[in-house]
């Protein structure tokens, strides 16, 4: 074999060195509120993969609003959005509003507490960060919070971005709430209704907070959760909304209005708010995915959020209210097996992670970061449940059952009044001396 002459390895080193170049990018990953900080090498051909997929995500916008949090909120005609991308709807009917709202209670309501709509100046109008500039999307527009690169790279893959954690099959009690026992590091201070009603719908006015994430990949959620199907296989149906703080999902530590949806247990179907296909938005007021505000804080000005959830007994579609009868969207009843019919248990509470990252349970904060015992205004709440019934009517959740599995990080305890109806304070600090 002849000698390979000098000139020629070296030529050989520089295209070697340059093809390497080609398909490694360095790509900063920045969360600087929980000093998050990498840099990771990103294959050229996997960032060309996540771009094609942020094509599809991100539709063309008529008009983009810079919120004052950095959040992109893009203005996507109506017809264009990611819900219609679905192939079971493919040829989809927007329905302009539900055939009929369900029936409400009239209860007393003088309470002193300012929903997120009702402050000063914000009348008619629920509030979120991106409204503060005064601009809002044209009427026919729907507003959808435009994902990134970085949104993509931190998560695990570009298949995990937007879902939830795949859940482990376990069996367990038919009169048990489903989440509670997912494992997966995964613990809840709940309320749920027995298993095995005829449910229609659900509603609540969530108190929110700022709660503390010790580790990126943790989060911390207040939701209500309508759920049918069976619950120790692969086909349960789960719709969810409330707020939530997912530094890895949001790339911040912001509260954040969002939604779910799955109709196989977490495996493939569903994601947070708008990013894959499948819940129609209607309003062109309310960004799924964006940071809420003012929030509540310690010992002082307390704020909520109100969602009601139910099916409409015409057509089918959940629909999804937002504290001032903003009517957000809906779930097409097309996107589900059982709870195309109805649903059989709801659920209300906090769920966060534990990651045990440090060894140690973690210190992410549930609610305000305080327990149930301290109650109102520092301890979180959820006040006047409810749920639609087979006369598309709301009633006051009764006989609720609630459950934490460790008490000693995070707890709940349930009341009823007359103004509240039926309600809870829920929530914890996390590690603390007797939390294990």
């Amino acid at each position: 074999m002849e000698n390979i002459s000098t000139p020629y390895l070296l030529l050989l080193l520089v295209l070697a060195l340059l093809f390497t170049f080609h398909l490694q990018t360095i790509i900063r990953v920045e969360c600087s509120n929980l000093n998050y900080t990498k840099y990771r090498q990103v294959s050229s051909l996997r960032l060309e993969r996540i771009q094609r997929h942020l094509d599809k995500i991100n539709k063309s916008p008529v008009l983009t609003i810079e919120s004052e949090d950095g959040d992109l909120i893009d203005c996507v005609h109506k017809r264009n959005q990611p819900a219609l991308d679905h192939p079971l709807l493919k040829n989809h009917k927007i329905q302009k509003k539900p055939s009929m709202m369900p029936k409400e209670m009239n209860m007393n309501m003088n309470i002193n507490i300012e929903s997120i709509n009702e402050r000063s100046g914000n009348r008619g109008g629920a509030w979120q960060m991106w409204h503060q500039n005064g601009t809002r999307c044209p009427k026919g527009t729907v507003p959808v919070r435009r994902s990134t690169v970085h949104d993509v790279l931190r998560a695990k893959s570009l298949y995990d971005y937007g879902k939830k954690q795949r859940r482990s099959p376990l069996l367990f009690r038919r009169t048990e709430p489903p989440e509670v026992v997912s494992g997966n590091g995964h613990e809840h201070a709940i309320a749920y209704t027995k298993a095995g009603e005829e449910v229609y719908g659900a509603k609540a006015t969530i108190n929110v907070w700022n709660p503390m994430i010790e580790v990126v990949n943790e989060f911390s959620i207040s939701q209500i959760w309508i759920l049918s199907g069976s619950f120790d296989g692969s086909d349960l149906n789960s719709i969810e909304a409330g707020w939530q703080v997912s530094p890895e999902l949001y790339g911040d530590s912001r509260p954040r209005l969002f939604t779910y949806w799955t109709s196989d247990a977490y495996q493939a179907t569903g994601c947070y708010n708008l990013l894959c296909s499948g819940f129609v938005q209607t309003t062109s007021k309310i960004a799924i995915g964006a940071s809420i505000s003012p929030l509540s804080s310690y010992n002082a000005k307390q704020y909520d959020i109100t969602i009601l959830i139910w099916k409409d007994p015409t057509i089918g579609n959940w629909w999804m209210r937002f504290s001032d009868n903003t009517l957000v969207g809906y779930w097409p009843a097309e996107l589900f097996t059982h709870l195309a019919d109805r649903a059989t248990m709801v659920e209300w509470g906090g769920e966060v992670v534990n990651s045990r990252a440090n060894g140690r349970h973690t210190s992410t904060q549930m609610g305000s970061g305080h327990f149930a015992d301290d109650g109102f205004g520092k301890a979180s709440y959820f006040r006047n449940l409810e749920v639609v019934d087979t006369d598309n009517s709301l009633t006051s959740a009764s006989n609720i059952l609630t459950l934490a599995e460790n008490k000693n990080c995070y707890n709940i305890k349930s009341f009823y009044n007359n103004k509240w109806g039926t309600h809870f304070y829920y929530g914890g600090p996390g590690n603390n001396p007797q939390c294990k």
